[in-house]
């Protein structure tokens, strides 16, 4: 009774309105109540997923095998040096266009050092072009052999480019963008990825040594599974586990699948260049992928786990089978010697600590502390013994018996002789594959984890193969990653060679033939050049054996890569993005050689090679939202921070401003490309910030030191080291005025400071003038 007259109530205080959506909502519930269920909808089974695929999706270009192009042939045929110069002017002639004529050699030899190295040419290689440019100014009955003489000593500076150390670093941090390298997880805790550098020091000895690219193929996804692994394909396979990791998921299940993910996502877009993600949750919108052939990879890839203890990310020894195994029994045999040598030491510490007559430095109620057992200690003995241990372990050392200390010596050698005859194996940071039967993998219905379907057996994108290949056992793993591997680096492979001959491409040209470098698929862009992107692919693998190196020196002694980047105002209104490739485009710097051209320019470039990350300067500022500003990075020393700037340690968290503000590429996920904006933080950073100024100090010191103390000899030399070039003129002029009025207003301004002084604070402020300069971030 009061129960119905609380309700009475109540619906005297509701508005009418209130009450009637409530009375629509009860006679929805009864509708749904009374209604009869109806039956569940059955999961998908394989010939659903692979009925989705369709025969004529694979008449997309880049499905189709890749075939050999017929060269084209030109009117000009003067201005081919090698086929690609053919493709390239083959299209332009078919509209009536030339090609820009050739830059000249010092802005060649310009692009081509900062391109290959990361680094501008020596003074030396300078004073080379300028005599290159002076042959090609003779008179004109010699123009056609002096032009050939030029090229051939640019050909000559390509191979010594690509012979130098500085190759490696600059084309592997190419690589680094495409695997999302960093050296911590991101997250809360972003915690360091213990030495994951060692990677970094892979993929750039790769890179120099022109590992062959199906090798390098198959050292990263199954360097544990070769035949010949070793420490160093087993550092290789890294790769899996360069991405973020959450270290306290909220949940576990799902987070696993998130793993997979980054390793499927990252995989199909570096090696394939599709988008393979998307079918996480369903057929893809787009393109013939199913959901099945994005679990069909993380089949392949479930079979891997993450050595961790609790949210501890852990590293591992780094070898084979048989190296870990014999590692293994060298630790178990020191292990013996040592068990061997503490058992005399606790024989002798008794009898030491039972004498009587003992004499010792220790306090009396030290000695009692040790003579207790563990076990027995109170909380005040322990306290003891934590703090006296070193000085009562000397003291029991000085007192061993000769034959004792002969005894104990000897082990110890024994010790020391095993770890000489078999060193450790290197500590790398990579996923492990702890058995030969991996788990069941699921299609999971919309993307969760707590929702399995149809089981998907590991395998490949149907819309690539005729039939699912088999997956046997290569012995103590499963050997899917593998299989994997050998397919994605077989030469009927139709994506492997076009999407990565495309990356070089792009990263020469700034554009790839295809300018959606990680999407080939149906929503990718067509291919400028599409014959030529074919035969690059076929003779990349044929002729040129998967080497990268010879990529590159076909590419770069060609007409097409030497053009100049002249405007055709004419060619413009038709092709401003310049599609058919009548010019040379503009392409500024990225980060990495901008500070490396600086530290160059100014002389403080440390060229030490490997190891573990160095830590740039960071603003105070920036540390301080951490909560331990301290730790958080490590403190500040100029000469291990004037190493290469590959070489910078990338916390996702706190990445390096100075990076961050000049387009570092996206550290969570692969980057094709990089961004390239230009904003205001950029000018305020180059012309305010830290480090430029502490490198336009060393540049104006290094200009006095080798150029004396004459003006007209200082600009010259600060010319060459920072432009490549003698000033102009008009610079000349203009420099020698700013140098004398900044030379006065620095006396104005400190009326104490010396001539000399203000002097060198003029010439500093002009070497930050050109570190400025539009010309320093272009590479000509």
């Amino acid at each position: 009774m009061l129960e119905l007259e609380f309700r009475s109530t109540v619906r005297k205080c509701l508005p009418a309105a209130m009450l009637i959506a409530m009375a629509i909502v009860a006679s929805v519930s009864v509708v749904v109540a009374t209604e009869p269920e109806k039956p569940a909808r059955p999961f998908p089974n394989v010939a659903d997923y692979d009925a989705f695929v369709k025969e004529t999706d694979r008449e997309h270009w880049s499905f189709q095998p890749v075939a050999p192009k017929p060269i084209p042939g030109v009117k000009q045929v003067d201005w081919v040096r090698n086929p690609i110069d053919a493709f390239v002017l083959a299209k332009l002639e078919a509209h009536d266009w030339k090609p820009n004529p050739p830059a000249t050699a010092g802005q060649l030899i310009r692009r081509m050092s900062l391109d290959l190295t990361g680094l501008p040419p020596t003074l030396e290689e300078q004073s080379a072009a300028d005599r290159l440019a002076a042959v090609s100014t003779e008179q004109s009955q010699n123009d056609v052999a002096n032009h050939g003489d030029q090229l051939i000593s640019l050909d000559r500076m390509v191979d010594e480019l690509l012979a130098r150390p500085a190759y490696g670093e600059r084309w592997g941090r190419h690589w680094l963008d495409l695997v999302r390298f960093a050296e911590t997880n991101g997250y809360e805790r972003d915690g360091t990825k213990p030495h994951v550098w060692r990677y970094r020091d892979y993929v750039i000895q790769a890179f120099n040594s022109d590992k062959p690219y199906d090798r390098f193929i198959l050292e990263q996804l199954a360097g544990d599974e070769l035949p010949d692994a070793n420490s160093e394909t087993v550092i290789a396979t890294g790769y899996y586990r360069l991405g973020p990791w959450d270290d306290e998921p909220a949940d576990p299940k799902e987070d696993r699948y998130d793993q997979l993910d980054d390793m499927i996502n990252t995989t199909s877009q570096v090696f394939q260049g599709l988008t393979l993600a998307c079918a996480r949750c369903h057929n893809h919108k787009f393109e013939p992928f199913s959901s099945l052939d994005y679990y069909r990879m993380a089949a392949i890839f479930n079979t891997l786990q993450r050595p961790q203890v609790g949210r501890g990310d852990l590293d591992a020894p780094a070898g084979n089978r048989d190296q870990l195994a014999a590692q293994a029994r060298r630790d178990a045999a020191i292990h013996e010697l040592q068990l061997q040598i503490d058992a005399k030491r606790d024989r002798f510490r008794v009898t030491y600590l039972s004498n009587p007559d003992l004499k010792s430095q220790l306090p009396v109620a030290v000695l009692d502390a040790f003579r207790t057992e563990v076990a027995k200690r109170n909380d005040e003995q322990k306290r003891l013994v934590q703090q006296h241990q070193p000085a009562f372990d000397q003291e029991l050392t000085a007192a061993f018996s000769v034959e004792l200390k002969t005894e104990i010596e000897g082990l110890r050698q024994r010790q020391s002789e095993l770890r000489t005859s078999l060193p450790d194996l290197p500590r790398g940071y990579f996923l492990i594959e702890p058995a030969a039967n991996p788990p069941v993998t699921h299609v999971l219905l919309r993307g969760k984890a707590t929702s399995p379907g149809a089981i998907a057996e590991p395998g490949f994108t149907k819309v690539l193969v005729a039939a699912q290949p088999e997956f046997p056992s290569v012995g103590p793993t499963s050997g899917r990653r593998l299989r994997l591997a050998q397919w994605l680096a077989d030469p009927v492979n139709p994506l492997t060679a076009r999407v990565i001959v495309n990356r070089v491409w792009q990263f020469h040209f700034g554009e790839g033939l295809v300018r959606t470098p990680s999407d080939f698929g149906v929503m990718g862009e067509s291919p400028t050049h599409p014959e030529l992107l074919d035969w690059l692919a076929h003779w990349f693998v044929n002729e040129g054996r998967w080497s990268i190196k010879s990529l590159h020196r076909l590419i770069m002694t060609s007409n097409a890569y030497r053009m100049s980047k002249a405007w055709n105002a004419e060619y413009a209104k038709v092709d401003p993005i310049n599609e058919r490739m009548w010019r040379f485009p503009y392409k500024r710097m990225e980060v990495e050689p901008l500070c490396d051209s600086m530290l160059t320019a100014s002389g403080q470039l440390n060229r030490q090679m490997y190891g573990p990350s160095m830590y740039p300067a960071v603003p105070k500022q920036a540390l301080e939202g951490h909560s331990d500003p301290n730790a958080v990075w490590l403190p500040f020393n100029e000469r291990d921070a004037s190493r290469r700037t590959v070489y910078a340690f990338i916390k996702r968290s706190l990445v390096v401003p100075l990076l961050e503000v000049l387009d570092l590429c996206d550290t969570v996920r692969s980057s094709a490309q990089r961004n390239v904006t230009s904003v205001a933080p950029q000018a305020l950073t180059l012309m305010n910030g830290d480090f430029v100024n502490r490198q336009s100090a060393h540049f104006a010191t290094r200009l006095e030191r080798e150029a004396g103390a004459d003006t007209k000899s200082q600009i010259d030399l600060a010319w060459r080291l920072a432009l490549c070039r003698q000033p102009k003129g008009a610079e000349l002029e203009a420099m020698l005025q700013f140098l004398a009025a900044e030379t006065q207003s620095q006396q104005q301004s400190h009326p104490a400071i010396t001539v000399e002084l203000a002097r060198h604070a003029a010439l500093v402020q002009m070497c930050r003038a050109i570190f400025n300069l539009n010309e320093f971030a272009y590479p000509d």
